[in-house]
């Protein structure tokens, strides 16, 4: 039978419950056991598709076009198992399905309650179907928010009727929260700890497992105190210390046998687990020596989880080729034609990621451009495609006010624009070209030796696309159309031959790349930037 682990998290936001239920799949994977993850998000959005960046941070989309949270991201890069719709639920989502229900008549007249009717819901579509679907012998389903949020009560209230219905030998609670530490008197404190533990069991839930998040080593009087205050076992109660590298979080975790508690309360017979490859990137990681610099142009630098995917990709690039990758957060909205050389002019690389709207745009293309003209390497991710056409058109073929539908839609040379199928009058959410697709690669092209094959299968989300009435114009000025759709019809990939690394995709690349692995655009990359560096130093 399945067993089921779920994660709470106490005290404050932004413990890293995520980072522990990843590790914690990931060794759970080494002990040879077929791990699924879930997150259940409590705002009432749908999905987090129409939500700011500066809010949310990024939106992660998974191989079959869902629009999640970020924290899948974390899932599928440290237990490398690609998720799907069912990794996701929010009560936006869960009451969207009630209500439908409701209009339907499937509840027969009943008066539509939380319980049964919406915990229901959260039993059959978050998580009971989850296990169904996966075939999976551990399901890790991390709750969002922290406990004593009135938005989360449902969702705790279907996690402990789950337990209930499947067993407790099935089910296993894994409570993180903060225990901080007092400059004053010098000490951990554990108070708040115990008032978290204490609301999570007003809600009917006791922790098996308390995950302690700290910046600094605990004392061994904390974890004697927890452990006889909340109800636990001396070793239930583990630590979790703020790491320099969140990649060596699995191995810190297993220093205090975290997946063999986990396994004896669930009653899991697994052999040890197998780090030896993980072990050894985290050893590469930590003996890093190289530096290269590269500025990513966007315009929600302020958060930096906007753009996390992308820096985790090209981290996991510098990974591989002893470098660590400094990141220069620059906001498209500062570049102009008098900064431009300023702001950019000591790096090795510019990246443009995906975005939405004409905030910044001006910046962008001029960032472009500069990268363009002084054989910069550059990446440009889906918006950064299409700036990078944008940029190309207005400078390269004379077409001064070339421009995106999406930005300017008077302009008279809509260079990317909705395409012969798609309908201007579409609602914002869910209506994006979402998921996987293929791509075919033009042979003897650049972008086919990153990859090294002609057809590839990558995430998407977007709504316009490359007109295809400049298709021929652009490619006589020179710009090569490298990536196509499989029928031709869809621009996928462009470059410029006579250019270190020029390359726009209108995929996302960086949601394939794991830290053991790095994907080839961004190892591409990140390789030219170096030798545009040692090139520009010698």
């Amino acid at each position: 039978m399945t067993k089921y682990i779920f994660v709470t998290g106490g005290v404050v936001s932004g413990l890293g419950k995520g980072i522990t239920a990843a590790s914690l799949g990931r060794l759970l994977k080494a002990r040879g056991l077929k791990v699924a993850a879930q997150k259940l998000d409590p705002y009432i959005n749908v999905d987090p598709g129409t939500m700011s960046p500066y809010q949310h941070g990024e939106v992660y989309v998974t191989e079959d076009g869902a629009e999640t949270d970020l924290d899948l991201g974390h899932y599928e890069r440290f237990i490398d198992e690609n998720l799907n719709q069912y990794s996701n639920l929010t009560t936006g989502k869960v009451y969207w399905n009630v209500l439908n229900k409701e209009r339907k008549g499937e509840y027969l007249g009943s008066t539509v309650q939380v319980i049964p009717h919406v915990t229901n819901e959260i039993k059959e579509f978050g998580v009971s179907r989850r296990g169904k679907k996966t075939d999976a012998d551990v399901v890790i389903t991390e709750i969002g928010g922290t406990i004593g949020d009135i938005e989360s009560q449902p969702f705790l209230e279907a996690v402990r009727q789950i337990s209930l219905e499947i067993g407790k030998e099935n089910s296993l609670f894994i409570h993180v929260t903060l225990v901080p530490y007092l400059s004053g008197s010098e000490e951990h404190k554990s108070k708040p700890t115990q008032h978290s533990v204490k609301e999570l069991r007003g809600m009917g839930i006791n922790p098996d497992i308390i995950v302690l998040r700290s910046d600094k080593p605990l004392e061994a009087s904390i974890f004697e105190k927890i452990s006889l205050f909340c109800n636990v076992k001396s070793d239930c109660v583990v630590e979790n210390r703020t790491l320099s590298n969140l990649y060596e979080a699995p191995l810190m975790l297993e220093k205090s046998r975290f997946s063999d508690v986990v396994c004896r309360e669930l009653n899991i017979d697994a052999p040890k687990p197998v780090l030896a490859e993980w072990e050894q990137m985290v050893r590469r990681i930590q003996n890093r020596t190289g530096e290269v610099h590269i500025g990513l142009v966007g315009k929600y630098v302020k958060l930096h989880d906007a753009y996390l995917s992308v820096v985790e990709a090209m981290n996991h690039a510098g990974y591989e080729m002893n470098t660590f990758v400094k990141v220069h957060w620059i906001d498209s909205e500062d570049i102009t034609k008098d900064s431009v050389n300023n702001i950019l002019k000591d790096l090795s690389g510019v990246i443009i990621p995906g975005g939405f709207g004409n905030r910044g745009i001006e910046g962008m293309i001029l960032a472009a451009k500069y990268a363009r003209e002084k054989q910069i390497p550059y990446l440009g991710i889906c918006l950064g495609m299409q700036i990078a056409v944008i940029e190309f058109a207005r400078n390269m073929l004379g077409l001064k006010d070339a421009n995106s539908g999406e930005f300017d839609e008077q302009c008279k040379h809509k260079v990317i624009d909705f395409m012969p199928g798609q309908s201007e009058e579409v609602e914002k959410g869910g209506t994006l070209r979402l998921g996987s697709y293929p791509c075919s690669i033009k042979f003897g092209t650049k972008l086919e030796s990153y990859y090294g094959k002609q057809t590839i299968h990558e995430r998407h989300r977007h709504r316009y696309e490359f007109n295809n009435k400049y298709r021929e114009k652009l490619t006589d000025a020179g710009l090569v159309i490298s990536g196509t759709s499989p029928d031709n019809s869809l621009v996928e990939a462009i470059e410029l031959q006579e250019h270190p690394f020029f390359t726009g995709v209108q995929f996302h690349p960086e949601f394939k790349s794991r830290p053991n692995q790095a994907h080839p655009l961004f190892r591409g990359f990140i390789s030219a930037a170096l030798k545009e560096q040692n090139y520009g130093n010698s």
